[in-house]
């Protein structure tokens, strides 16, 4: 007989085991493309950080406790780790929102007229596309 079986007869337990398969979800959901893809990864990243900061607080002020009552320099040095990591973390944050106003910036910064062209190839190509005469250049780009 099984231990664990002896155990729960001896005590009076009855063996009720269930099995119930838990999907892992992400902590912070996806979200939708609605606004495009790079709005959609940006809103992500954002509250990815969010979250590592706020876990870090956490993480900080748990081991600050476990460093007080200890009073080990090992502990003290964990806790410095842990601030500067969530001091990067809100760096990058920061890095981040200007990353995205830039981005959004350069559609209005964008030049809206060509001033100067560059055309590559022969003259005789230039003046046959001078002229209107766009099928021999083809046909020598073509066979070339």
């Amino acid at each position: 007989m099984n231990i664990d079986n002896a155990l729960n007869e001896a005590l009076g337990l009855k063996k009720i085991i269930t099995h119930e398969i838990i999907d892992p979800k992400p902590l912070i959901p996806r979200p939708s493309d609605i606004y495009g893809e790079a709005d959609a990864d940006y809103k992500y990243s954002r509250e990815n950080f969010y979250s590592l900061v706020e876990r870090g607080q956490a993480a900080i002020d748990g081991i600050l406790e476990v460093a007080k009552e200890g009073e080990h320099p090992r502990a003290y040095e964990v806790v410095g780790q842990l601030i500067k990591s969530v001091a990067e973390v809100t760096e990058k944050l920061a890095d981040l929102h200007d990353k995205m106003k830039k981005l959004k910036e350069v559609p209005n910064n964008a030049p809206r007229n060509v001033t100067n062209a560059l055309f590559v190839g022969s003259t005789k190509e230039l003046q046959a596309l001078l002229k209107g005469d766009h099928e021999s250049i083809e046909i020598k780009r073509e066979t070339a």
